[in-house]
């Protein structure tokens, strides 16, 4: 049976003299994630048999250790792993880093141990070799009370993003018992082949194909330059509403927002001025995603104030309060904490009754306060204990101000990478069953035709059981 395993994992292998561990830890792992306590004592002691060296060996190992976990590497252990005092010490860096600790056990016959043992070329004594084998079996039946994340027997590896390790079973329930699920695609990059000249017929197509693919709903990033980690600053990068604007006009059905709209790039009554033209023009379309902004960099260089983060938060606040008021009837004054307006002019008033505000961001002191008094959407990333974990703070805040968290839509933003359609299904399924509603993905490279018709396998998985019958799709 495959072992899947978490990137970034410590990986523990436990079993008695000639059981192959080493053997089956160069079969499944690079020679730079194995950390061996043999190889270790070389470098301290005369040799991998040098047991004088075996304290210092040890010490060398566990700091290797740590440091790797500390880098979120995925580390073997290859030693005996039969020291229950050690075993708790790599436990516990482990629990330290945030990382989970599993252990691999290999169950040998004696006689084949013995064997091996007799092919070495310093073998154990027959009589430790002995004890050590005697004592085995009381030491793995031990395992079950250490506290690993999991415990499995040597087999072949495949090592997945952490939130893809209980994705078969996740994808399994989706197909018994199928959930609800909507996908939005957000669009982070433009640099298609070509360049500028062929910006707008390749967007158009990626849009007309999300949508006739299943996808309800395109985002777009509201920045003026690439931001750090997606690409470099000189990347192409459309400016959000306008490119929204056109996607309006080349969609029918899919809604249209910004994750999301910093509060210090715009003139607050402006942005709802422009929000509302795009819904006049989608036809009743447009979903307003908002946050307090963050890239320093880019307000430098276009010559935007970038106040301290408590300000921008309380600009952020008013707009909350002004942007309803804005496409709301009448045309009401507006004295907030850090905005004055004499009159709450907009028309034409969005076609929406009330366009949907999403607030982006999982911060639990003031972000997520925010959304359960302000908000119709939330945003929040992470896998899914994350954001089960980030759903509670939040209802604990709708609690405090007296609102239903039914009543907010919740969101995910993550990448689509290259996993098989099971284990796609099953990430989506373990957030569903936490309270998601709505993945929103992107793609690791800019997006193409290809790559967004090959997401519909996808999302026809999470389409109502009517729907996926046979008789509905004939």
């Amino acid at each position: 049976m495959t072992i899947r395993l978490a990137e970034g994992s410590l990986v523990v292998l436990v079993g008695p003299p000639g059981s192959g561990k080493s053997t089956w830890a160069a079969e499944q792992f690079r020679p730079d994630q194995v950390v061996s306590s043999d190889r270790v004592r070389a470098l301290v002691g005369e040799g991998e048999h040098d047991q004088r060296a075996g304290k210092d060996a040890f010490d060398v190992l566990d700091l290797v250790v740590e440091r790797r976990l500390r880098r979120r590497l995925t580390t073997v252990v290859d030693s005996l792993g039969t020291d229950a005092k050690r075993r708790r010490g790599w436990l516990a860096a482990a629990e330290r880093a945030g990382v989970p600790c599993v252990a691999v056990v290999f169950d040998v016959d004696p006689g084949v141990s013995r064997s091996r043992n007799q092919e070495r070329d310093r073998p154990i004594p027959a009589k430790v070799l002995s004890s050590m084998l005697a004592a085995w079996p009381g030491a793995r039946d031990g395992l079950a009370d250490d506290g690993f994340a999991a415990v499995h027997p040597a087999g072949p590896v495949t090592v997945v993003a952490p939130d893809l390790v209980t994705a078969p079973a996740a994808a399994a329930r989706q197909k018994e018992d199928p959930m609800p699920f909507e996908f939005g695609l957000q669009l982070p990059r433009f640099g298609w082949p070509g360049g500028p000249a062929e910006t707008r017929d390749r967007l158009a197509e990626v849009a007309a194909v999300a949508e006739e693919t299943g996808f309800t709903s395109l985002w777009v990033m509201d920045h003026m330059m690439q931001i750090p980690g997606v690409g470099p600053h000189w990347e192409d990068m459309l400016e959000s509403y306008t490119t929204l604007s056109f996607l309006a006009g080349r969609t029918e059905l899919a809604r249209l927002g910004t994750l999301v709209t910093g509060v210090t790039y715009r003139n607050i009554a402006h942005l709802a001025k422009i929000v509302a033209t795009l819904d006049v023009l989608s036809g009743g379309r447009a979903i307003c995603g908002i946050g307090a902004a963050w890239f320093g960099r880019e307000h430098a260089a276009y010559g935007w104030r970038f106040p301290p983060l408590s300000e921008r938060y309380a600009l952020l606040e008013d707009a909350l309060e002004l942007l309803p008021l804005m496409w709301g009837k009448g045309a009401p004054a507006y004295s907030g904490r850090t905005i004055e307006v004499a009159e709450a002019v907009c028309y034409p008033r969005p076609l929406q009754e009330q366009v949907p505000i999403l607030i982006g961001g999982g911060g639990e002191q003031r972000t997520l306060r925010l959304v359960a008094r302000h908000a119709d959407m939330c945003n929040l990333f992470g896998d899914a204990d994350t954001v089960r974990h980030k759903l509670e703070v939040l209802h604990g805040h709708c609690a405090t101000e007296g609102r239903d968290p039914a009543d907010i839509t919740v969101t995910h933003l993550g990448t689509a990478d290259a996993p098989n359609v099971d284990d796609h299904v099953g990430r989506y399924r373990q957030l569903a069953e936490v309270g998601v509603q709505t993945a929103i993905v992107s793609f690791p490279e800019t997006a193409t035709p290809e790559a967004v018709s090959g997401f519909a396998d996808v999302i026809r998985a999470f389409r109502s059981a009517q729907e996926r019958s046979p008789t509905a799709s004939a």
